[in-house]
């Protein structure tokens, strides 16, 4: 399935026809489909300031119920020590660990995907799933290619939150592995690669409060005859590393004998074509509908300098829905 999705983005990219895609984080399910033919109330997205969905209300609770469940903190450490056994053996030195937290909620995953106004990537998939990303994957200008690693997460009421996340030495070193390793993803498929802008803050307003997110931006040219291309430059530059590890194929590896679970579309990626340029997401605040039950999966990259407790907490911290 993964070389007819490569060919039949590479030929729509030839021809300039614009697509939507979804490639799950094991890449054994990718989807495309022309962006014309993503209308219904199957598939609704937003990229940057391209959507396809109507300007309409869905009905929802007036009180909006969210209670969460996540598994308990010795489950959470009993994983979190056998990766961290894998970073003593130097296997990895960054592994985003995740889990699923259970969700109980009034809200249908349709009124999640309209109540998310702020979130810059959505994405609803045949009442599945539902994402509300704020992390891009890679887009293109000009001939140029650019990504925008996200790593470091802090409750903006803290006090000092800015200084406090770009000061800690944990997150400092895990943001600086994962733009080390997206710039050699980059220059993968491009030339010229460089980092325009480091470890800059963003602030995201939740239903649980407002959080600041720490990105980097990063750049690399691309040949002119890119688009005749395009599939198979998405798939050289999975699994994103923001939410896999370094190095990425061993830690990988060790994500699914330590996880347990396929993550499927969770922690993919989405974007769409527009006939010239592309822009996609990492499928990250992603909630999805599994045997009756909502489950919003959420994680946080390990390092030898992980604190268990910390991370357990903003495991939690990102179960939340964007104002």
């Amino acid at each position: 399935m993964l070389d007819d999705f490569i060919s039949k983005a590479n030929d729509f990219g030839k021809k300039g026809i614009p697509f939507l895609f979804l490639i799950d984080f094991e890449m054994r399910k990718p989807y495309i489909c022309k962006l014309k033919e993503a209308k219904n109330e199957e598939i609704l997205f937003k990229v940057g300031e391209k959507t396809n969905f109507p300007a309409y209300s869905i009905k929802k609770p007036i009180k909006i119920k969210w209670d969460i469940h996540p598994i308990p903190f010795n489950a959470y450490l009993e994983t979190f020590e056998t990766v961290m056994a894998e970073i003593k053996k130097g296997n990895t030195y960054l592994l985003n660990l995740t889990f699923p937290t259970l969700v109980k909620t009034n809200l249908s995953l349709l009124n999640m995907f309209t109540i998310s106004s702020n979130a810059p990537y959505k994405l609803y998939f045949k009442d599945k799933f539902t994402l509300f990303s704020p992390e891009c994957f890679v887009k293109t200008s000009c001939n140029y290619i650019y990504t925008y690693p996200m790593k470091g997460t802090i409750d903006a009421n803290i006090a000092n939150a800015k200084h406090a996340i770009l000061n800690d030495p944990k997150e400092g070193r895990e943001h600086n592995t994962v733009v080390d390793l997206l710039r050699n993803d980059l220059a993968i498929v491009s030339k010229e690669v460089e980092v325009t802008k480091f470890r800059f803050v963003s602030e995201i307003s939740t239903n649980k409060g407002k959080i600041l997110q720490v990105s980097s931006k990063i750049r690399g040219l691309l040949r002119r005859d890119w688009r005749s291309r395009i599939g198979d430059i998405l798939v050289k530059l999975l699994p994103a590393g923001s939410i896999s590890g370094a190095p990425k194929k061993k830690t990988i590896e060790i994500i699914k004998k330590a996880e347990k679970i396929e993550r499927g579309y969770y922690t993919g990626i989405f974007g769409i074509f527009n006939g010239k340029e592309l822009e996609s997401a990492v499928n990250i605040r992603y909630i999805e509908k599994k045997d009756g039950k909502m489950l919003f999966r959420s994680g946080g990259g390990i390092t030898y300098l992980s604190d268990p407790i910390k991370e357990y907490e903003e495991m939690i911290k990102k179960v939340y829905l964007p104002k």
